[in-house]
């Protein structure tokens, strides 16, 4: 934000959403029926093996039009890859990659590789949203609830990855929330009728929920009794293992965030855990939310679960209590 700051912001009557409210994407409208949602997003790789690499990166580049409440489109390749490595490890990037966006009805048409010490895969991508009905920060609400759809711990698990200390089948669980795409929970928050969403990536749910209550000039409550997280990840961060960007998080917090007393520091960087292709937060009316729980349960999104509620602003942007 120090740096955007530092930019013209741009202005345009069929520009819908800019960076001013730190959205997920921009959208521009095109007509009264047809709006063009647009992000891009790419990263090193973060599993050793490239087919899944490719396939996490597709759907966490995807996963910002979905928080719009968007369709993804169109998808260009962003690459960067080191000339001395074999072609055939870009190959599998690239074939895992095709494979998601092939199942999120996306085509990838092209895209642009450079030269790089380290290998780094993602897309540009398009998608499509009815002007008017994308879900922005600004539109969270008091009294709002506010339901999480993936488990918390990807970045303690690949950090733990990369270190060589993390059991299979706490990896492969990983692997499989990171690569699942949030085309399920953004149709069922769709139909329902939210008011506002985010996907949770890089600046942990404490991030992202506070760019959501930033821009809706409110404040949030959240609990951590019941919130939901991988398996073997509260054992990993209690081995001390936690990525630098998480680190980072908690320490920016402090601004904004009023933790409970018996909140561990354990929990704290659950909370701020930098996130690989997460989860929806979602900001729902009361009146509404078990509906959207049940057409989330319905689409197969099985964790889904209501973490928290939307206040009126307080002293605090965010509370955190047991």
């Amino acid at each position: 934000m120090q740096v955007l700051s530092q930019l013209p912001v741009m202005s345009d009557p069929n520009l819908l959403v800019g960076t001013e409210t730190g959205d997920d994407a921009g959208v521009y409208r095109i007509n009264d029926d047809t709006g063009l949602v647009m992000t891009v997003d790419f990263f090193p790789p973060i599993v050793d093996d490239p087919f899944n690499f490719g396939a996490i990166a597709v759907a966490n580049s995807l996963s910002d039009i979905y928080a719009m409440g968007g369709k993804p489109l169109l998808g260009l390749n962003v690459v960067g890859f080191p000339v001395g490595l074999p072609k055939e490890i870009l190959g599998e990037v690239l074939r895992g990659g095709y494979a998601k966006a092939q199942d999120a009805g996306c085509l990838i048409i092209g895209g642009h590789t450079v030269d790089d010490q380290e290998p780094k895969y993602g897309l540009a991508a398009v998608g499509l949203v009815e002007p008017g009905k994308q879900n922005t920060n600004p539109r969270a609400r008091p009294g709002d609830r506010l339901v999480l759809t993936n488990p918390l711990g990807t970045g303690v698990i690949t950090t733990a990855g990369k270190q060589g200390v993390v059991r299979p089948e706490v990896l492969d669980h990983a692997v499989s929330v990171m690569s699942t795409l949030n085309r399920a929970a953004s149709e069922a928050m769709v139909k329902v009728g939210a008011n506002a969403c985010t996907d949770i990536t890089g600046f942990g749910l404490i991030g992202h929920l506070n760019g959501m209550m930033q821009g809706s000039g409110t404040s949030a409550k959240i609990r951590l009794s019941g919130m939901p997280v991988i398996p073997g990840v509260w054992e990993l961060i209690g081995d001390g293992i936690a990525p630098g960007g998480t680190h980072r998080n908690l320490s920016s917090a402090g601004p904004y965030v009023e933790w409970e007393e018996d909140i561990s520091e354990d929990a704290k960087l659950l909370l701020c855990d930098a996130q690989t292709s997460g989860g929806l937060l979602i900001s729902v009316p009361e009146q509404r939310v078990n509906l959207l729980l049940e057409e989330l349960d319905a689409a197969g999104v099985t964790g889904a679960t209501i973490i928290g509620e939307v206040l009126a602003e307080g002293k605090s942007r965010i509370e955190v209590s047991a």
